[in-house]
């Protein structure tokens, strides 16, 4: 559950809790899946580190609020309340094939598994289309796999995308994503990570250091091998149409 507060720099943000649901990976996931698409020049609502303190939320009637928020006492991830923002609509507010594929790609190369027509996490504001809560892209941290054999491996979940069904130009859309990132800009998001959100007890005794090389594996051998899921989402949409 996310809180929409108003932080010290006077900005309303929603702040995506340590304490809530998948904890710290969920965090994890928000920040690089955001600053990943932005790097891809998506429209992204900019991302902030937020501290709470220990006095905040104490007003709160709610106990199980209040437990949330003491149990989110730390650093915690803002991101930017996008004012007069609608949510996108799938079939209203489709954009043309090859934006339509570029976010398909992007799911696709996160692993994001929550882009459906059900829960678009999509926004619409001055007729721009904006991408927000990636907080469930990079499953296969939750096992904490192989990030080599994950990455080599398709994303049968794209089948619920809500614009596979007019991503229509994946295979160009592949060789223009390949061309917009690097190996470099991809490792330099994954150092933004800070080490209090790789907690060793949560990722099998795994340091900080370890998790943050575990993730560029994992996308920069991704981004080398993009054909393997490119492929899978172009034999997705088959089915569909």
């Amino acid at each position: 559950m996310p809180a929409l507060c108003e932080a010290d720099d006077g900005f309303k943000y929603v702040v995506k809790l340590r304490g809530a649901g998948h904890g710290c990976k969920a965090l994890v996931a928000e920040l690089l899946g955001g600053e990943v698409a932005r790097a891809f020049k998506f429209r992204v609502p900019e991302a902030v580190f937020v501290g709470l303190d220990e006095s905040f939320g104490r007003t709160e009637p709610d106990e199980e609020v209040q437990d949330l928020m003491r149990s989110s006492v730390g650093l915690n991830l803002g991101i930017h309340f996008l004012t007069g923002a609608v949510t996108a609509d799938p079939v209203v507010n489709t954009p043309d094939a090859l934006t339509s594929s570029m976010v398909v790609w992007l799911d696709a190369f996160l692993t994001n598994v929550d882009r459906t027509v059900r829960n678009p996490n999509m926004l619409v504001r001055d007729n721009e289309l904006w991408l927000i809560d990636h907080g469930a892209s990079f499953i296969f941290h939750h096992a904490m796999t192989d990030p080599v054999k994950a990455a080599m491996s398709p994303f049968p979940y794209i089948k619920e995308h809500a614009f596979l069904r007019y991503a229509s130009r994946l295979e160009e859309c592949d060789k223009i994503m390949r061309s917009k990132i690097t190996p470099r800009t991809l490792c330099k998001i994954v150092g933004l990570l800070p080490d209090t959100w790789l907690q060793p007890e949560t990722a099998g005794g795994m340091t900080p250091v370890r998790q943050r090389e575990m993730y560029s594996t994992f996308l920069t051998t991704r981004l080398a091998n993009s054909s393997v899921f490119v492929n899978s989402a172009i034999d997705e949409r088959r089915k569909l149409i």
